[in-house]
């Protein structure tokens, strides 16, 4: 399906999507703004973890990072990682940040998955600076968010799967801040 101005329209109102580096959220309208002379299709989403609202352009989806919520066999690959995948960590906590923060504003579920599991190996070995608190319980928030709405599961039993596959690898999934 295509727009009046020839772009593509990738998402349906109703639809689930991922808001990379906030998680799921609902794309609520589809509207139309003008700029001068130039007129823009954009996506109203709504945040789930904020029920903050947020617009979109259609030309900036692909930049943004906007994507359709990952299905079953990715979920698994995913759960598998955490129990069993290796990831490395920088030693140097401005690369280490840096690379995470990066991670998570690409939004890749997999890449979010990264940062969980190397922060919760991290703070087995010392305490994790504020932002890092801070990222873990985000990286946390996405992934049950993400595998709850996929699944169509309530969030306490995403939860519990995410435990479970933690627990293989002698790993915890942290309570919210």
């Amino acid at each position: 399906m295509y727009t009046p101005a020839g772009l593509p329209m990738l998402f349906q109102i109703g639809e689930k999507v991922v808001y990379p580096n906030h998680g799921v959220a609902t794309i609520e309208n589809i509207s139309i703004r003008s700029f001068g002379t130039q007129a823009e299709r954009f996506y109203l989403l709504r945040l789930m973890c904020s029920s903050l609202t947020v617009m979109v352009p259609f030309s900036h989806v692909d930049e943004i990072g906007l994507r359709k919520v990952t299905r079953n066999g990715q979920l698994a690959k995913m759960l598998d990682f955490l129990a069993c995948g290796k990831c490395k960590c920088p030693g140097d906590w401005k690369d280490r940040f840096k690379e995470n923060s990066e991670k998570m504003r690409v939004g890749d579920m997999f890449q979010v998955a990264e940062v969980l599991k190397s922060l919760l190996l991290l703070q087995n070995v010392k305490p994790l600076s504020f932002r890092e608190k801070k990222m873990l319980d985000r990286a946390r928030h996405m992934l049950i968010t993400e595998l709850s709405t996929s699944r169509g599961i309530p969030e306490a039993s995403a939860i519990d799967m995410l435990q479970r596959a933690l627990a293989k690898a002698a790993l915890a999934l942290p309570l919210a801040l």
